[in-house]
């Protein structure tokens, strides 16, 4: 989030453009409506003035500096704090890892999740994927031990 810029969203083909990255890879992903429209009021109503071309930029002085990794750390625990989630979530980790957990409940494979979460190597997406026990259980066969 630290590298999107002002350039990086393509309103007209509902896109945004991630680059800038530690895997040094440029990826166009889909933008849905309703994350175009929080961008859109947040463009409006919430970003500072500011000469700087990052999508998110600092709200206390200095102004025109992107958000850091820490800023945005910050936020997403204060968020948890004001939620009452603090003892569930402590990190933005958890938004990859519930990313994952959707998309494979949704039939994604772990090839589609690690494009998503821009991970080369599988192992390393199949960590953030969490296993669906509801439907373990469903197709689980019956304990032999619980009969006695």
């Amino acid at each position: 989030m630290t590298s999107l810029t002002l350039e990086s969203v393509d309103w007209r083909s509902a896109t945004l453009t991630i680059s800038g990255t530690k895997s040094k890879r440029v990826q166009q992903l889909p933008l849905p409506v309703s994350t175009g429209e929080a961008i859109a009021q947040y463009l409006r109503q919430g970003r500072p003035q500011t000469v700087d071309r990052a999508l998110f930029v600092r709200h206390r002085a200095p102004f025109d500096k992107p958000l850091s990794v820490p800023a945005i750390r910050s936020s997403m625990n204060r968020a948890f704090v004001r939620c009452g989630l603090r003892d569930r979530f402590c990190n933005t980790h958890v938004l990859r890892r519930t990313t994952a957990t959707r998309l494979q409940r949704s039939g994604a494979s772990v090839k589609e999740i690690a494009d998503l979460l821009r991970h080369q190597s599988l192992d390393t997406a199949s960590t953030y994927a969490r296993v669906d026990l509801e439907g373990l259980r469903a197709v689980a066969l019956p304990w032999l031990g619980s009969q006695s």
